[in-house]
C-alpha cells in the first residue's frame, strides 16, 4: 500500500471535508441532470417499452421531441415492402382536457392530459411490454382509460372512478406503474375509445410509425435498409438509437443547458475551493512528517508525487460517496414517483470532472511543501 493511500486511510477525518465537498459537487450536477433525463425517459417510455424495434420519423426529425409535423399514411405500405417487417402501426397521441367528478369533500380538478392510443392486443406493436393481461382486458372496454398510479391524485380520481375527457365520460378501469409525468399526465386508451372521443382518425397523416421486425437483433441493419429505400421520404431509427438521441436532445434545450451549466459552475467552484483548503490544512498538519522525509533524503519531487497521489485517492473516495448519495436520491425520487435517469454519457464526464477537481486542488496545495524544512525539526 502506498504512503499516500495509507495516509488517507489512517487520517481520514482530516480529509473527510474534501471528500464530502467533491461528493456534494457531483450530486449537485448529477441530481439536476438526472431529473431532466428522467423527464425525457418518461416522455419516451411508450417507445422504450414497445415491441417495436424500429421507429419511422419524418426525414427532418432528429428526435422524438418537437416532432409534430406528422408524415403521410401512404408510407405504411412502403415500409411493409421490406421482407423483415412484421407489423407497422402509427403511435397516435393527442391532448385532451380532463376533469373529475368530485365526491363529498373532494375538490374539482381539471387538467390537460396526454392521450396515448394503443391496440389492446397482447404483443401488438403499440402495446407496451409491461402491460399485463389485466390492463389489456380493461382497455378493451369502450370508454375505459388507464392512468399511472402516480397521477391519480393529480387527476382527482381513484381506480373505478369516472371522469370526463373533452366532455365525454370515461372510466378509470386500471392503473399502471412506470409512466410518471411531471407535466401532463399520461392517459392510455384503446384505438376504439380514441375514435369515440374524437381523439384520433384515419386521416392522411400519422405520427411516428412503430415497426416490429422478425429478428430484433437486426434492428440497426433493418433501419439502415429502410433509409436506403426511403428516397428521403422518412428516416428510420432503431429503438435504442432513437432513445439515446432523444435524451441528448433534452440537453440541447436552451433553459436546460443554462440550468445544468450553472450547476456545473457552482459544483466546480465548491469542489475546488473546499477540497483545496482541506488538502492544504491536512498537509500543514503533517508538515513535520514531510520535513522528516526530506531529512531522510526524499526529494521534493517525490513529495509532490505523494501529494498528487493523495489528491487522486481523495477524488476516488469522493466518487464513491457521490455514487452512494446519488443512489439515495434516486430511491427517494422513486418513492415519490419522480422519474430520474443517469445515462453513461453524463455520468462519465461528471466522474472525470470530480477527479480533475481533486487533482487541481492537489496542484494548488503543492506550495505548502516549501514549509517542510528539515531544520524546523530542531526547533
Amino acid at each position: 500500500m502506498s504512503l499516500a493511500l495509507s495516509t488517507l486511510i489512517y487520517e481520514w477525518r482530516r480529509y473527510l471535508a474534501a471528500v464530502i465537498a467533491l461528493a456534494v459537487a457531483g450530486l449537485l450536477v448529477l441530481a439536476m441532470t438526472g431529473m431532466f433525463m428522467g423527464m425525457g425517459k418518461s416522455f419516451t417510455a411508450t417507445v422504450d417499452r414497445s415491441p417495436a424495434e424500429v421507429m419511422i420519423l419524418p426525414p427532418q426529425a432528429d428526435s422524438l421531441f418537437g416532432n409534430n409535423s406528422g408524415q403521410p399514411r401512404r408510407l405504411i405500405p412502403l415500409i411493409y415492402g421490406h421482407p423483415d417487417v412484421l407489423e407497422v402501426q402509427p403511435l397516435n397521441g393527442n391532448f385532451a382536457f380532463w376533469s373529475n367528478f368530485p365526491k363529498d369533500g373532494q375538490p374539482a380538478k381539471g387538467d390537460g392530459v396526454q392521450v396515448i392510443v394503443v391496440d389492446p392486443v397482447k404483443g401488438a406493436v403499440t402495446m407496451p411490454n409491461d402491460f399485463d393481461e389485466r390492463i389489456i382486458q380493461a382497455l378493451q372496454e369502450p370508454y375505459a382509460v388507464v392512468v399511472d398510479r402516480s397521477s391519480l391524485a393529480k387527476l382527482g380520481v381513484q381506480l373505478g372512478d369516472k371522469a370526463k375527457m373533452n366532455g365525454h365520460t370515461v372510466w378509470v378501469r386500471a392503473t399502471t406503474d412506470g409512466y410518471p409525468s411531471m407535466f401532463n399526465a399520461m392517459v392510455f386508451v384503446s384505438r376504439q375509445t380514441a375514435k369515440l372521443l374524437y381523439l384520433t382518425d384515419d386521416g392522411p397523416r400519422v405520427g411516428p410509425l412503430m415497426v416490429k421486425i422478425k429478428d430484433p437483433t437486426k434492428a440497426k441493419q433493418v433501419a439502415a435498409e429502410l433509409n436506403a429505400m426511403s428516397h428521403g421520404q422518412f428516416k428510420a431509427w432503431s429503438r435504442e438509437d432513437l432513445s439515446k438521441v432523444s435524451q441528448r436532445s433534452m440537453l440541447k434545450e436552451g433553459g436546460i443547458v443554462i440550468m445544468i451549466g450553472f450547476a456545473v459552475v457552482v459544483g466546480i467552484f465548491i469542489g475546488i475551493v473546499i477540497t483545496w483548503q482541506t488538502l492544504q490544512g491536512a498537509i500543514m498538519a503533517n508538515i513535520k512528517e514531510f520535513a522528516s522525509l526530506r531529512a531522510l533524503g526524499v526529494s521534493m519531487g517525490s513529495l509532490r508525487l505523494i501529494i498528487m497521489e493523495l489528491s487522486f485517492w481523495v477524488g476516488i473516495a469522493g466518487l464513491l460517496l457521490t455514487g452512494a448519495l446519488v443512489a439515495g436520491v434516486w430511491l427517494l425520487a422513486k418513492t415519490f414517483a419522480v422519474p430520474m435517469d443517469f445515462p453513461l454519457f453524463v455520468d462519465i464526464p461528471v466522474a472525470i470532472m470530480l477527479l480533475m477537481i481533486a487533482i487541481l486542488s492537489g496542484l494548488f496545495s503543492l506550495g505548502v511543501l516549501k514549509k517542510s524544512q528539515p531544520a524546523d525539526l530542531l526547533r
